[in-house]
């Protein structure tokens, strides 16, 4: 009877884990999509160009070398003049091969008044890619572990 009572706790603590992990990314994935939408409902808007394009490797980690994720990735740098009159550039913050952009190609960008510096191509991959890949799987989390809770719950109470 002891050892199922231990069983029982460990899958509770394991669910609460599973919550609170899912929880964590989910906030971080709502808190970078509500800075991408303030950026599209208040931000600057320029038109700008690409003027080249830099290929970087990131390493992940170093369990991953010699990967297929560790090749070249191709990271546009924007060119474009902010409302006061300043030229200013950027790298694009999401690199990508094939490149997404070419050379001399004409982008829009969003930026804030107050930090040009921080300028972000106005495009899905640049505004939206990160809340998606921390909202998406934080969201899969919580329900499933919710829909764990529940069911072990149930399970406690019918017995």
């Amino acid at each position: 009877m002891q050892v199922q009572e231990r069983g029982r706790r460990a899958r509770r603590w394991i669910t609460f884990g599973v919550i609170a992990f899912g929880a964590l990314f989910l906030a971080v994935g709502l808190i970078l999509a509500g800075q991408s939408a303030s950026l599209l409902a208040d931000g600057e808007r320029a038109r700008g160009t690409v003027v080249s394009l830099e290929w970087r490797t990131e390493h992940s980690s170093s369990f991953h070398k010699n990967r297929s994720s560790d090749k070249p990735r191709a990271y546009p740098v924007v060119e474009f003049t902010s409302a006061d009159g300043e030229h200013r550039t950027f790298r694009g913050s999401v690199g990508s091969d094939p490149p997404s952009y070419g050379a001399g190609e004409r982008v829009d960008v969003l930026y804030r008044a107050d930090s040009p510096q921080e300028a972000r191509i106005n495009g899905f991959a640049s505004l939206w890619l990160l809340p998606l890949i921390f909202g998406g799987p934080g969201s899969l989390a919580v329900g499933i572990g919710t829909a764990i809770a529940l069911v072990m719950r149930r399970r406690s109470r019918a017995a």
